[in-house]
């Protein structure tokens, strides 16, 4: 039985997540665009909306490291995970 055929669970893709990515605020203080990053960083530009406009589910280590390494920053500044709440 998997996960989405039990009666009253989630499947895990449709789940919310809590992580959030400030790629484009990063962008905005570096006066960067898209494409220079994607060019710094040596991953395709068709990649990186999704995590500009924070619809991404998943990112590869490596990719995460070329952005860092491209935006001179670390992981916790590019990405946050916000607080669960009570209720």
């Amino acid at each position: 039985m998997t996960v989405a055929s039990r009666p009253g669970a989630v499947d895990e893709a449709e789940r919310p997540h809590r992580v959030t990515c400030h790629l484009d605020d990063l962008l905005a203080q570096r006066g960067m665009t898209l494409t220079q990053l994607a060019e710094r960083a040596g991953v395709t530009v068709v990649n990186l909306p999704v995590l500009k406009n924070d619809r991404a589910r998943a990112v590869r280590f490596s990719t995460l490291t070329a952005v860092c390494d491209a935006l001179d920053c670390q992981p916790g500044d590019l990405l946050s995970v916000t607080a669960v709440r009570d209720g």
